[in-house]
């Protein structure tokens, strides 16, 4: 579960620093993606991790939920605690975010690329919001699980299947939004299977959801791109069935591969790599983007150095100079942030279940805003910081003293 948080994060760096294709001419930025082009949409069958991340948190969240429960914690406590280190981190971002677009512009910086950069930063967010009802869920989830079993995420399924079928047959893009919990919960739920030992036929997975996902995408009105592509119809937002078919693909294929992934993450290097890389995920989820808006500010904008066609002699060399040079503006973003990686630690939550809930709501209405909004200059990102901040305040937070995994 380690490895694959790691990969499915690092993977998600990866696609959001090789992706996007810029240029800038009279005040304004134009992006495009080089995934558009050609074939290349099958990369995204496998560079579209976000299913193994929902299940390496399922997985997780069901075994920190039942340690929990030996120790004698409340469900409410765990809650509380799960929330408080999944928005921790969101703080310094908030703090940054909200009052850096004024100041950019009122340093000269065009106006379109900065209101740009500052929705594309909150946008990020939209996978703790989803995460964040998973973790809420976790609880009454669990005792589905021990009751149903495989049932659990076959409806889940099953009523995806009936969103999608109102929302290309209706032509409605919003009767999709249901999916947005229903594919990812699925996806959380099968990392209880695995936590009970109960995925035992990887193989089948593997090809079972891979071949769903082709027939879905010849005979279906699904798109090739499992992510979502400029002017199309996406199978990310909201999330498709022909995701889900890809994501149960994947976990089979991560799972038939797993001695193997077990063998590898074993060896020194990579194993001191897993724990240094594992202690900062989450500063890299939030920070990445930002890390790509301070380069493409000076050779985008500042050089007015565009990005070369996808695929060209241009394009593949210089690749590997773009991402060390987005390596190099991250890493100060790293060392700077990455102290908030984890909530301090402090007294044991002594609140009950309506104060655990109402802190989940507040950060999830935080999370959620910035999600929308992102952080344009407004009213939105202030409720938004205002809403988090109190969430935040009403968890408490619970005495440790190891760090735990960053989205357990």
């Amino acid at each position: 579960m380690d490895v694959l948080r790691v990969f499915g994060m690092a993977l998600v760096v990866l696609q959001h620093w090789s992706m996007p294709l810029l240029s800038f001419d009279e005040g304004r930025i134009v992006t495009g993606n080089a995934l558009a082009t050609g074939n290349a949409w099958a990369i995204t069958w496998i560079s579209q991790v976000m299913p193994l991340v929902f299940f390496a948190g399922g997985a997780a969240g069901a075994i920190s939920r039942r340690s929990a429960a030996r120790r004698g914690d409340t469900p409410a406590a765990w809650l509380a605690g799960r929330v408080r280190r999944l928005a921790w981190p969101v703080l310094p971002l908030a703090a940054v975010w909200v009052p850096l677009p004024h100041l950019l512009t009122a340093l000269g910086m065009p106006a379109q690329p900065v209101e740009t950069a500052s929705r594309l930063a909150g946008q990020l967010l939209w996978f703790l919001v989803i995460y964040l009802v998973a973790v809420a869920a976790t609880t009454p989830m669990l005792r589905l699980n021990a009751v149903y079993g495989w049932r659990v995420p076959a409806v889940l399924a099953a009523a995806a299947v009936a969103v999608d079928v109102l929302r290309f047959a209706g032509g409605l893009e919003v009767a999709g939004l249901p999916n947005t919990v229903l594919v990812w919960l699925a996806v959380y739920q099968l990392g209880f299977l695995y936590a009970d030992g109960r995925l035992t036929r990887p193989w089948a997975m593997a090809l079972g959801g891979y071949g769903t996902a082709a027939v879905l995408v010849a005979f279906g009105p699904y798109p090739a791109s499992m992510i979502g592509m400029p002017g199309a119809v996406s199978n990310m937002a909201p999330p498709t069935v022909a995701l889900l078919a890809v994501g149960v693909g994947q976990i089979g294929l991560a799972l038939a591969l797993r001695r193997w992934i077990v063998s590898f993450a074993r060896w020194p290097g990579v194993s001191r790599a897993l724990g240094w890389a594992s202690e900062r995920m989450m500063t890299l989820y939030l920070w990445h983007m930002s890390a790509l808006f301070v380069i493409v500010s000076v050779v985008v904008v500042g050089l007015g150095i565009s990005t070369p066609a996808p695929g060209t002699s241009a394009w593949l060399s210089g690749w590997p100079h773009w991402l060390l040079l987005l390596a190099l503006a991250m890493w100060p973003l790293l060392r700077g942030f990455g102290r908030f990686e984890s909530p301090p630690a402090g007294r044991p939550f002594t609140g009950g279940a309506v104060r655990a809930a109402t802190a989940t709501v507040l950060v999830g209405a935080g999370l959620l805003t910035f999600t929308v909004t992102g952080f344009v200059p407004g009213v939105a990102p202030l409720v938004g910081a205002g809403a988090l901040v109190a969430g935040l305040a009403l968890t408490g937070s619970l005495a440790r003293t190891a760090r735990p995994s960053t989205i357990g």
